[in-house]
């Protein structure tokens, strides 16, 4: 005897479908989320790398270790701040490689030759746009700990793009103030 699909049956079918259509739905925004991600992080990382190596070719060596003052950092040493960044945020905390960064050293004015500055930016940048091109979506979601508390390795990209982003414009800012009127814009 064949027994015939109660309407119950039919509904429970329904929706079963309808959830499982639901969930590759979101499986499939999810992952286009994560291309968006990748692909705005990938172009935010090659902006800043482009933006900052064009400043750095309108100063010499001595411009690049100028200060405003005591107070304040020179280039170099806002260079070698997100170079240490990148070793522990990307290298470290992405990529699980060994790192010892020491963040008050990098802050101490140190002579750096322009050429090794623009060789870091160039590097370590790379990295990073390296890293976001090639990372999978699972390890996107992957914590690591930063200042005691559970981050996802998107979340910190996110926060890095945010804190170099920052630092570029003080290296504006700077460049602006040594050449005046002779800088030239970098968002051109």
């Amino acid at each position: 005897m064949r027994r015939t699909a109660s309407n119950k049956d039919k509904i429970v079918a329904t929706a079963y479908l309808f959830n499982l259509q639901a969930a590759n739905q979101l499986k499939e925004d999810i992952t286009m989320s994560y291309d968006f991600n990748r692909d705005w992080l990938s172009k935010k990382f090659e902006e800043i790398q482009r933006r900052i190596l064009k400043a750095l070719q309108q100063l010499d060596d001595e411009q690049v270790n100028w200060r405003p003052d005591h107070t304040s950092h020179s280039i170099s040493t806002l260079v070698k701040h997100i170079d240490g960044n990148i070793q522990e945020r990307i290298m470290k905390g992405i990529l699980h490689q060994d790192v010892n960064r020491n963040r008050e050293d990098e802050l101490k004015p140190t002579y750096i030759k322009k050429s090794e500055l623009e060789s870091v930016i160039q590097h370590s940048l790379q990295l990073v746009i390296n890293t976001v091109n090639q990372i999978t979506d699972e390890h996107l979601e992957q914590k690591q700990v930063v200042r005691n508390r559970e981050r996802s390795n998107l979340d910190m990209l996110h926060q890095c793009a945010a804190h170099y982003s920052e630092h570029m414009g003080q290296i504006f800012y700077i460049a602006k103030q040594i050449l005046k009127e002779n800088y030239k814009s970098t968002s051109i």
